[in-house]
């Protein structure tokens, strides 16, 4: 980073330069402690205000989708945990929808109740993370201990049932890996309790304060129109009154069956996305609520065979992820492993919305508003 009056005193240094030969060019990252991932920004600084912002991506490109057209239909699924690895189980989900659309599999409800009920509380610990993540980097590091003492029991469920706590890998074409464990009800329940009872420092402590407020009220607005057009979705869009919950829309699995509500927020700022999310938090522990004492008893996966071919064609499926609509397309020519798969995932467009975000901003507001857009960066390299 050079200072603007090294910039304006240096000649060899004109192509720094803006129009009127006062601008500063900035690179935050690759590795920043702003960018929560491996993501590099070329700003351009107009004093404090930005004028321009440009993504520079691809720093952990995997070529991930080319990986799995040369796995087979049920190995390929797993691939997708890496990309956004805070809503793995519901990346999980939506590639073994397309795979069971092809094969016209009936999932068993015990399978769907349980698929819905991991996906709630991935978001819950994907929201917390996020939570916390976003405080910090306003300011405030508490939040950050409070909102993963919270997590860590979700993650300890995961763990229990699944035998992992990040990258779970449990759903399977036909329902899930294996059966609930059974402290599982016990523990959710407690989680529950526990949470219901905290919710509210939350708020005392983030949410109502004037620092905060300060920090990301008016701050960031993209307007309804504009987020269409750049594509944005998941909170990141309600936050501007875009209703796109793909769980509303477009209810898989038994999401028409239990009562919630898409929260939708319409100030289009920074705040307003934090509403969203927060609002979103207590509506996951409705439909939790609404499910853990109403599992089905019955199997927990639908019999299929070893090997899995799906006929010739073109499928798609899309969920509601963490972070917004997560889709998968497939084009299968008979075989074993897909010819092509296309993964539609949220981070990517909602990135490109940042430059539109922060211009005319100031440089410290820019991290709040990538706070709020909940960036995860292998889902947007993949």
């Amino acid at each position: 980073m050079y200072r603007q009056s090294e910039i304006v005193n240096d000649p060899s240094k004109t192509s720094l330069l803006g129009d009127e030969g006062t601008d500063m060019i900035i690179n935050v990252g690759p590795q920043h402690p702003s960018t929560h991932g491996v993501l590099h920004l070329v700003i351009t600084l107009n004093g404090e205000a930005v004028k321009k912002v440009e993504p520079h991506l691809g720093y952990i490109h995997r070529s991930i989708e080319k990986m799995c057209e040369s796995l087979t239909f049920r190995q390929f699924i797993y691939v997708t945990s890496k990309m956004d690895y805070l809503s793995s189980h519901m990346n999980n989900h939506c590639c073994a929808m397309c795979v069971e659309k092809g094969l016209q599999i009936e999932i068993p409800p015990r399978a769907q109740v349980i698929r819905v009920l991991m996906d709630e509380l991935t978001r819950l610990a994907s929201h917390q993370l996020w939570w916390g993540a976003l405080a910090m980097d306003v300011g405030a590091l508490t939040p950050f201990f409070l909102a993963f003492r919270e997590r860590e029991m979700i993650n300890d469920i995961m763990e229990e049932t699944c035998g992992t706590r990040l990258t779970m890998n449990y759903m399977v074409p036909g329902g899930v890996m294996a059966d609930l464990h059974p402290n599982f009800q016990k523990r959710v329940h407690a989680f529950i309790d526990h949470f219901k009872r905290k919710i509210d420092e939350y708020d005392e402590l983030v949410t109502d304060n004037i620092i905060f407020q300060n920090r990301t009220k008016g701050i960031g607005y993209i307007s309804k129109e504009d987020a269409i057009s750049y594509g944005m979705s998941g909170p990141a869009a309600r936050g501007s009154g875009v209703q796109c919950d793909i769980r509303k829309l477009y209810p898989y699995e038994v999401y028409d069956k239990v009562q919630f509500e898409e929260v939708i927020e319409t100030a289009g700022d920074c705040f307003a996305r934090y509403l969203v999310r927060m609002k979103e938090m207590k509506q996951s522990i409705s439909i939790v609520e609404q499910l853990i004492d109403n599992i089905p008893e019955g199997d927990f996966q639908a019999k299929t065979k070893a090997v899995l071919k799906l006929p010739k064609g073109e499928y798609y499926s899309r969920v509601e992820t963490a972070r917004g609509e997560f889709g998968v397309y497939i084009v299968s020519e008979g075989g074993t492993t897909p010819y092509r798969i296309k993964f539609r995932s949220p981070g990517f467009s909602n990135l490109s919305a940042l430059d539109h975000m922060t211009r005319g901003q100031k440089i410290g507001d820019m991290v709040a508003i990538m706070g709020t857009l909940d960036l995860v960066i292998p889902d947007i390299d993949r």
